[in-house]
């Protein structure tokens, strides 16, 4: 049974402890970090026991942590830098903000180790779309320019952000030089040579907030999460602006999951580690609601493949309850028994009986952007 637990919220990193058996323990806040700051984003890198967090301090810019003694103390690393814009070259407009889009850090939104076999490794996405490794741990950065430089690029754009985005980073468990990202509004991309060179495999998604003609863009698509089956890795789920997706074939092709209930709006869906026809969502009401169906927090869950879901509702607030759950704030552990979610009112939720039952851990945190078993 996991024992540990990070949530990064709008003000502060929370982890959480839990005691005794999976009956009796209680989940309890044990340590505070950064209190009072953004921190947008959490990672625990399972090779050496590091974690890292990410704040954005707004005006003052993105900043990046990292601690070797569980969280402790800290020290700040060094953040991916964008290299310089060359002389002359024209502004790449935003098609939706109408914005040029920068050549600088704005938000670090994803965070990946590499490899087993390569323990300096680390994957970062970034917004306004950059994807950045280190070789040592974040000591240094290098933009991956192949994919910087894919002429396609000029088409992502912001949805919900000004810019797009990198938000999920999917390293291949038995071969690292497979990459696969989730890129708002981007699509999906993967790499099969560490980075050299890049495809968009978005086929079967639609994009219904374009004109007709370009629903089926690759490149334009809007994934809010992707996530892969470490044991069945050829599977990926992926919450999409329009719908829920399902990939079994290395993301060649997608096929829409329209038996999701109540909705199949949302950010955030995860996959059973083990069992590629298991995934969880947490819906909501679209567009410019963004808010529970009914406003009853609740979770899909499907054993099939998504051809039937139940709605788990046992244990979560069922009458006004307006929390949405962000694309990085619901995570299922390495077991694939015990879930845990937070949402932006600051309450957050954990089962151990994959969702059939859910414990309120708290409802008085700061808006949760992340949550992480370590």
């Amino acid at each position: 049974m996991n024992k540990r637990a990070f949530v990064a919220t709008r003000k502060g990193l929370f982890e959480l402890s839990r005691a005794g058996d999976k009956k009796t323990g209680e989940w309890q806040i044990t340590q505070a970090s950064f209190l009072g700051d953004n921190v947008t984003l959490f990672m625990h890198d399972p090779r050496s026991g590091s974690l890292y967090a990410a704040l954005d301090h707004g005006h003052f810019g993105v900043k990046l942590h990292r601690s070797l003694d569980e969280g402790k103390t800290w020290a700040e690393c060094t953040t991916p830098k964008y290299p310089e814009r060359p002389e002359g070259t024209p502004d790449e407009i935003c098609e939706m903000s109408g914005k040029a889009i920068p050549w600088s850090l704005k938000l670090i939104w994803a965070l990946a180790p590499g490899g087993a076999d390569e323990p300096g490794v680390l994957w970062c996405g970034t917004v306004p779309g950059g994807l950045f490794r280190s070789v040592d741990h974040g000591a240094t950065w290098e933009l991956i320019r192949s994919l910087w430089d894919e002429p396609s690029r000029k088409n992502w754009f912001g949805g919900g952000l000004d810019y797009p985005g990198i938000h999920s980073i999917c390293v291949h468990p038995e071969n690292p030089s497979h990459i696969t990202i989730g890129i708002s509004c981007g699509g999906v991309w993967v790499t099969e040579d560490g980075g050299s060179s890049w495809k968009c495999r978005a086929k079967g998604m639609f994009a219904t907030y374009m004109p007709p003609d370009r629903n089926d863009d690759g490149d334009i698509q809007d994934p809010h999460c992707v996530v892969q089956c470490l044991k069945s890795p050829a599977t990926f789920w992926a919450q999409h602006h329009n719908g829920v997706f399902r990939s079994t074939d290395g993301c060649e092709n997608w096929q829409e999951i329209s038996a999701a209930s109540p909705s199949t709006f949302g950010f955030a869906v995860a996959v059973h580690p083990k069992d590629p026809d298991t995934a969880w969502l947490v819906p909501a009401i679209k567009d410019e609601k963004r808010i529970p169906v009914d406003g009853q927090v609740v979770v899909s869950r499907t054993r099939d493949g998504g051809k039937t879901f139940e709605v788990l509702r046992n244990g979560l607030p069922q009458h006004h309850a307006y929390d949405i759950t962000f694309r990085h704030a619901l995570d299922i552990d390495e077991t694939g028994s015990a879930l845990m979610f937070g949402s932006t009112t600051g309450s957050l939720w954990y089962s151990d009986d994959q969702g059939d039952n859910w414990q309120t851990i708290t409802s008085h945190l700061p808006p949760v952007h992340c949550v992480r078993f370590a």
